[in-house]
């Protein structure tokens, strides 16, 4: 049953944007809370095998893309093309059919192409660890660019997908319009230790509690935390 939010406490008055927040609580309920959901595709990836490529790979094949299809699309992929040398041997339309029906498949598998003929004849087959070259691949934003840092490298950053975007607002973290002023203000709240991890923590969170449409505020394990900024119904 959805509630309506004016119903819902205010504490708005106690909670302002990036201050007084108690991380270490809010963070290891989250994660207790999550601890049996599974993780997201990318994770999945490189869980299975720690390799800069496949999560660059299955990150661009992720993009506007369910996670179960992602997962299943990436595996297909690699099982044909497990490097940069053995992907750029592949034509587009073969790639395409690997990864079908990620959304966009055609530009996906265009832009993976690409992007393992730069590998192999600008990087010596290996995925560049820096944010600036990483920028430089066909289909790689910031998104893309800091997952690959975070899980390929362990390298600080923070990546901001839609999921951590709109749960960092309307808890009250941040006060953003897009994802790269989170990104900003999130790096200058956060503390340090926390900004790998918070993608996989908010994207599990988003879509099991916090969800884009009627979230579900009744069995959130941190409500007491939230300002529910901007929400019209809950469950």
């Amino acid at each position: 049953m959805e509630n309506v939010a004016a119903d819902k406490p205010d504490n708005t008055a106690r909670l302002k944007p990036g201050r007084n927040i108690e991380w270490d609580t809010i963070i290891t309920v989250m994660n207790e809370y999550l601890f049996s959901k599974e993780l997201p595709s990318v994770s999945q990836v490189a869980n299975r095998k720690h390799d800069p490529f496949r999560i660059l790979v299955s990150t661009v094949i992720s993009l506007r893309t369910k996670d179960e299809v992602t997962l299943k699309a990436s595996e297909r992929l690699f099982k044909r093309a497990d490097s940069p040398d053995e992907l750029k041997k592949l034509d587009e339309d073969e790639i395409g059919r690997l990864i079908y029906p990620a959304g966009f498949y055609r530009t996906k598998a265009k832009n993976l192409k690409k992007i393992a003929e730069i590998l192999t004849e600008k990087y010596g087959s290996k995925v560049p660890e820096s944010m600036e070259e990483l920028l430089k691949l066909p289909g790689v934003g910031r998104k893309t660019a800091n997952l690959v840092r975070n899980l390929g490298f362990g390298l600080d950053g923070i990546c901001v997908d839609t999921h951590v975007h709109r749960v960092s607002n309307r808890i009250g973290w941040v006060k953003t319009k897009t994802p790269l002023e989170t990104e900003t203000e999130l790096m200058r709240i956060l503390p340090r230790k926390y900004w790998i991890m918070i993608n996989e923590t908010l994207v599990r969170f988003g879509q099991n509690v916090c969800t884009p449409v009627s979230p579900r505020c009744s069995i959130c394990p941190v409500t007491r935390h939230c300002r529910r900024v901007g929400i019209s119904r809950t469950r």
